[in-house]
């Protein structure tokens, strides 16, 4: 694996002891990105409660918009594969549900179980892209977004609105569902969308069945989330400097934290590829990036140590979209033998050892 420490290179080794005398010097640590396997998650909650430090995933903007709507009323979800087995009725909202794979294999079946099987699959969306390769009816949003729209719709919905406009009409075929889904991503909506297409929900099982299937992000959300809440009993954001995990989603911003110049030191975490942060760099920072990214690159941070992706070069245990779940994936293309490739998981626990020995702990 290569290493650089001040854009030289350097054996892995000498960027572990460069990594743990910059984290040993600074008094406020973020811990951002975790876009990484569960076990280079928990790593990293090890490290941050050594040193005092705070964790912000990258997939901070979808994680919370999702858990602010739960917080506030709950959800009642479902699975893909409850959806392709048994909606009759799907609403798709926004355009990132129509990336990947998903709203073609809704399309291409029928539901087969339940009330609804044999009957016909009514493709809706709301604020889409109007895709004509799947067949479906679109509904334009709202001049004022996705979120101006939710709440139109819900007001028709619950009878505050009446009259001919097209969203009295998507609300009626909503309420002919026999097994309804909403189909939307928590970051696109927002939090107020997401807490609107719940509330909606709730209104719909007033009289039917509906469920929400939401997107988790790219960047391993919810495998942190599970992970933090198993181990801190908070979501992601949280902080160790009192001695104890703490959770605020505002005050554990790292971009917030480093913006305002609260934060002195930085390590990102992205053994699987994530958006690289505009602060990067603009403090003494260290980054442990996956092998053959962007990233891995001397000049991308004052540390820089490349570890195995997983899923890829090393297996691991991600979120699985399809399932729901966390799940162990298998290495693709393992380029190296197991002992030859470092971890992300590893590289963390030899920082905070190093830490340890130099007598550093919160």
């Amino acid at each position: 694996m290569a290493a650089w420490v001040k854009g030289g290179a350097a054996d892995v080794d000498a960027a572990v002891e460069a990594a743990a005398d910059l984290l040993a010097a600074s008094r406020v640590p973020v811990l951002a990105g975790l876009s990484a396997e569960v076990s280079a998650l928990r790593a990293a909650y090890r490290l941050a409660e050594t040193l005092g430090a705070s964790l912000d995933p990258v997939s901070g903007p979808s994680v919370y918009a999702e858990l602010g709507a739960l917080s506030a009323g709950g959800a009642m979800s479902t699975t893909r594969a409850e959806t392709i087995g048994r909606a009759d009725v799907i609403l798709i909202v926004g355009n990132r549900p129509w990336d990947g794979e998903l709203i073609a294999e809704i399309a291409a079946a029928a539901p087969s179980r339940g009330r609804a099987a044999g009957s016909e699959r009514a493709l809706l969306s709301l604020g889409g892209p109007q895709n004509g390769a799947i067949r479906h009816v679109a509904y334009a949003a709202d001049a004022g977004g996705l979120t101006i729209s939710l709440g139109h719709l819900r007001a028709f919905a619950k009878g505050h609105l009446a009259g001919e406009a097209a969203f009295a009409d998507l609300a009626k075929r909503l309420f002919a569902a026999q097994y309804g889904v909403i189909v939307y991503d928590p970051e696109e909506v927002g939090e107020l969308g997401a807490e609107m297409l719940q509330g909606l929900i709730r209104d719909l099982n007033e009289s039917t069945r509906f469920f929400a299937l939401t997107l988790a992000d790219p960047f391993q959300g919810r495998a942190a989330v599970q992970l933090s809440a198993w181990t801190t009993g908070q979501a992601p954001r949280v902080g160790f400097g009192r001695h104890q995990p703490e959770h605020d989603s505002w005050r554990f911003d790292s971009a917030r934290q480093i913006a305002a110049g609260e934060a002195d030191a930085a390590l990102w975490l992205a053994s699987l590829p994530a958006p690289r942060p505009a602060w990067l760099g603009s403090l003494p920072t260290i980054a442990i990036v996956g092998e053959g990214s962007q990233e891995a690159a001397g000049e991308t941070a004052e540390v820089v140590i490349t570890v195995g992706v997983p899923g890829q070069s090393i297996g691991g245990a991600l979120w699985n979209d399809r399932r729901g779940v966390i799940a162990y994936a298998e290495a693709s293309d393992p380029a190296k033998t197991p002992a030859e490739t470092e971890t992300a998981a590893g590289v963390l626990t030899r920082i905070r050892d190093r830490l340890i020995e130099k007598g550093v702990s919160c």
